[in-house]
């Protein structure tokens, strides 16, 4: 194990190296770009056995990338906010054809207007697609999702592809110190890769054509529905040889931050979830007994596990920094969906904030924890279910 200071956008160049990534395409986007420099040089310094395709857009490094997959080899690509539009057709494209490949996101706004900051409306707007989404908070988680996304889309009970999302700039420039795992210990738990098919020439195969039955499509979005259903247990028998290897254990699915003797928990995924641990420090200084779960996987959607810790507890606050336009943070829409179905009645309040990379810091969190208290408190349930913060 070396010890590195590496940016967030590094970390996902060393993982992909580390997992013998033979093809990698991608377009530059801000503040994706680095992920690809960095493999670049690598490759041009002999450190790397990539090869690297160079393309006229991101939805021609997606599909360039899918194209090698299918052909067999582990592929992966990047991208950010615009690009990731860009490629929506080929995001989709890739999880109904059942080729596992792996791709960062880089959270970025989407415009108009311009900008380059941070929000998650890029990656949550794929929630849809049938793709793995996990959200990293710290550098090191960055490093080590990557590589465990591999496996865990590889395997036979998955046969997915999976984003792993980082925080832009928060995660994606920013230096932190970070344990790099040996290749060997790498190679011991990153096998061969598999795949339900594969293309080769000279041996005719079909895929994605105009099917005679119609109940073919249904099938096959059911298939990916029950796919990511069969994730969950993958995602925790991974996460459980990942930590017997390097000694880091992440909860799989989940994070829980004192949330055992909690009245009230913040329910987030990112970065800011670091800023909500030191908020919940602060609430419980001040008397206000709060937990921080962190949400690691988008989908497949933990429900199960969040109602597991959240049962008894009097309220909970989901932080989104994204909305539903017209409704509310998709966090929130699908616990809200969860609780329905198992007829819960815990308080659940959404806040969404830190839209377009407004800076929300821990004692926002604190402020937004002791309202959320007192209006509890005062009548029993939340009677504004959705709040913009900060308020004007």
């Amino acid at each position: 194990m070396v010890k590195l200071t590496l940016t967030g956008n590094h970390c996902v160049a060393y993982a992909v190296k580390l997992s013998r990534v033979k093809v990698v395409s991608a377009y530059p986007i801000t503040p994706q770009t680095t992920i690809v420099e960095k493999l670049s040089e690598m490759v041009d310094s002999g450190d790397a056995d990539i090869k690297m395709i160079r393309v006229e857009s991101e939805h021609s490094a997606l599909s360039a990338v899918y194209g090698a997959a299918t052909a067999g080899v582990r592929a992966f690509t990047a991208t950010s906010s615009h690009g990731l539009l860009y490629m929506h057709e080929m995001v989709w494209w890739t999880a109904q054809a059942r080729v596992p490949l792996v791709m960062a996101v880089v959270t970025r706004t989407i415009g108009p207007p311009w900008n380059i900051w941070t929000d998650h409306h890029d990656i949550m707007g794929q929630r849809d697609t049938g793709w793995l989404i996990v959200m990293a908070e710290t550098n090191q988680e960055v490093l080590d999702e990557t590589i465990k996304l591999f496996r865990i889309t590889e395997d036979p009970r998955v046969f997915l592809p999976g984003m792993v999302g980082l925080d832009a700039f928060i995660l994606s420039h920013t230096v932190e110190p970070v344990e790099v795992p040996e290749q060997e210990v790498v190679d011991s738990f990153l096998p061969e890769r598999r795949q339900p098919y594969t293309i080769r020439f000279g041996d005719p195969l079909i895929m994605g054509n105009i099917p005679s039955d119609l109940l073919l499509n249904a099938k096959m979005r059911w298939d990916v529905h029950e796919a990511l259903g069969r994730s969950t247990q993958v995602i925790d028998e991974v996460d459980r040889e990942w930590g017997k290897l390097t000694g880091r254990y992440y909860g799989g699915l989940v994070e829980c931050y004192r949330c055992e003797d909690a009245d009230f928990l913040f329910i987030g995924a990112g970065a800011w979830v670091g800023d909500m641990r030191l908020a919940i420090d602060k609430l419980r200084d001040m008397g206000y007994r709060f937990g921080v779960l962190k949400v690691r996987y988008i989908r497949p959607f933990p429900g199960a596990r969040i109602l597991e810790i959240a049962r008894g507890k009097k309220g909970v606050v989901v932080l989104d920094r994204s909305i539903s336009a017209g409704s509310a943070g998709p966090i929130f829409l699908d616990l809200a969906a969860y609780f329905q179905g198992k007829n819960v009645t815990i308080p659940i309040k959404n806040v969404v904030a830190g839209l377009a990379g407004f800076d929300v810091n821990y004692e926002d969190f604190v402020k937004i924890g002791e309202r959320f208290v007192n209006e509890v408190s005062e009548v029993g349930w939340v009677e504004n279910h959705l709040e913009f913060y900060p308020l004007r």
